[in-house]
């Protein structure tokens, strides 16, 4: 192997979700061409995830009570030892090749100003063309049919895209610095991956691809009805102008063939004008569901 050290450090918050994160973490390393930096910051952990990761060795950060994605993401970042930050959810099962895709695509780019995610596989429908859906390997552990996955995950027809936005994502540690990570303001997270993407962008990103080849399972076992959301579609729109749909579909155009040309700056200035006519109308409405002082 060319590369002998630890390519990516893979930053995963867990919520009492010891299950997920344990198939999390084994197919990672199963399926990783290369070694990789795992780790994991334990919201609460009352479920025996703190004692399980002390007992795999991993490195970690723990809150007794559960911080949400961006506290937990930056808690973690003074552990970050390699050149890419890489976030996952623990809820997701790589595949083979997923690691080596995006280091080829690294290379290729031949400099640190990118965005890069993986193509996620999920059971059921979704909204974005970037996912691949429904496909349905399991929405459980128990359920969950590894052996067909493994046979059938690169017979599924999709493509490169653009628009890179949620995990697994990796970014260059100098970037995720640059604009100081996940937003905290977002807490418990709700909308900070499209603030993240947003603040790329405003850094002079401009390649947001989601590499096809680089495949991932994602259970979508979703912990959000676990938690009082952050309205963080109009703290998006308050803080950028212009609302997450429509940054993601006229400028970044997530979902669609990467390299497409497509003409969306009659339709950017009308979204802007709506944007703006949405943020005066929404002033007095609370993006915090209570006051935290």
């Amino acid at each position: 192997m060319a590369y002998e050290k630890e390519l990516f450090s893979i930053l995963i918050p867990s919520w009492n979700n010891l299950a997920f994160l344990k198939l999390c973490v084994a197919s990672i390393r199963k399926n990783s061409a290369f070694q990789h930096e795992i780790l994991i910051h334990v919201n609460d952990g009352s479920d025996g995830t703190l004692e399980w990761v002390k007992a795999e060795g991993l490195k970690y950060t723990h809150s007794p009570e559960n911080i949400g994605v961006c506290y937990a993401l930056n808690g973690l970042r003074p552990l970050v030892t390699t050149d890419y930050v890489l976030f996952m959810n623990d809820d997701m099962y790589v595949c083979p090749g997923w690691d080596t895709a995006l280091y080829d695509e690294i290379k290729a780019i031949g400099h640190k100003m990118f965005f890069l995610s993986s193509t996620l596989i999920q059971p059921r429908k979704f909204f974005c063309k970037s996912v691949i859906a429904p496909a349905n390997y399991g929405e459980s552990v128990e359920a969950f049919d590894e052996e067909r996955l493994l046979r059938e995950f690169m017979t599924l027809k999709h493509g490169d895209w653009q628009g890179a936005t949620w995990p697994p994502n990796v970014v260059h540690r100098d970037l995720w610095d640059l604009v100081g990570g996940y937003s905290v303001e977002y807490s418990p997270g709700m909308y900070s991956d499209p603030d993240f993407s947003a603040k790329l962008y405003h850094a002079g990103v401009r390649i947001f691809k989601g590499i096809d080849r680089s495949r991932v399972y994602h259970f979508e076992a979703r912990s959000t009805h676990r938690i009082i959301k952050n309205d963080g579609s109009l703290q998006f729109l308050r803080k950028w102008g212009i609302t997450s749909s429509s940054f993601m579909n006229d400028v970044l155009h997530r979902g669609e063939p990467f390299g497409a040309v497509i003409d969306s700056e009659g339709q950017l200035k009308k979204d802007i004008l709506r944007s703006k006519w949405k943020r005066a109308l929404t002033i007095f409405r609370p993006t915090h569901a209570k006051d935290i002082w």
